[in-house]
């Protein structure tokens, strides 16, 4: 009986989310039909603060104190949306944003695809995009420039500033600005996150 009761909440839960989320943003490991996941408790805890704050264009669940700007650029893995979950991140997407698949961001990151311009402080010159590989793990008050690639199995460490590209991967990248503080041997890396 509670199987049947709790089946039959989700999906009353589920139609009522989707006439303010878009559906497929509704699937996936945070949202499990069997059980009352992290992705409907979120979704429940953030909709009236963020349908009325300042991410209402956004069409997926993320917390209300961060900011994502033309999340129609912000391209990730469903099953890691919780990475909008988390406090005081900013996604400014003028350019494109790729987070690959199993990337975690952490706490206060900002990924960045334009800047000011340095003549004229109320302009953005022209946007870059910014590219993060699966299996990448960006640390805590981070930030990410515009035009970095990250390769695969590239972490940030906590407080990094990021402005240049590490397109190979692999590797521990860390300070202001950003350098490989160690390398990940690959086939390790790849074991490790393919091990689920």
């Amino acid at each position: 009986m509670k199987k049947i009761f709790l089946r039959v909440y989700l999906a009353i839960l589920r139609a009522y989310l989707s006439i303010y989320y878009d559906k497929k943003y509704l699937v996936g490991r945070l949202f499990d039909k069997r059980h009352y996941s992290l992705g409907y408790k979120r979704a429940k805890q953030y909709l009236r603060m963020q349908k009325k704050g300042i991410n209402n264009n956004v069409p997926w669940p993320c917390n209300p104190t961060s900011v994502i700007l033309f999340p129609e650029n912000i391209d990730f893995d469903i099953d890691y949306m919780d990475n909008f979950f988390n406090n005081g991140c900013y996604f400014q997407a003028y350019g494109k944003i790729h987070i690959g698949k199993r990337t975690l961001i952490a706490q206060n990151v900002g990924i960045i695809t334009s800047n000011h311009d340095l003549l004229n402080i109320d302009n953005h010159v022209q946007p870059k995009d910014v590219f993060i590989g699966d299996d990448c793990w960006v640390g805590m008050n981070s930030v990410i420039l515009p035009g970095v690639v990250l390769g695969d199995h590239t972490i940030v460490g906590a407080g990094s500033v990021v402005s240049k590209s590490f397109p190979d991967g692999n590797c521990v990248i860390a300070g202001s600005p950003a350098k490989i503080i160690r390398l990940i041997e690959a086939k390790n890396a790849y074991e490790n996150s393919h091990k689920q």
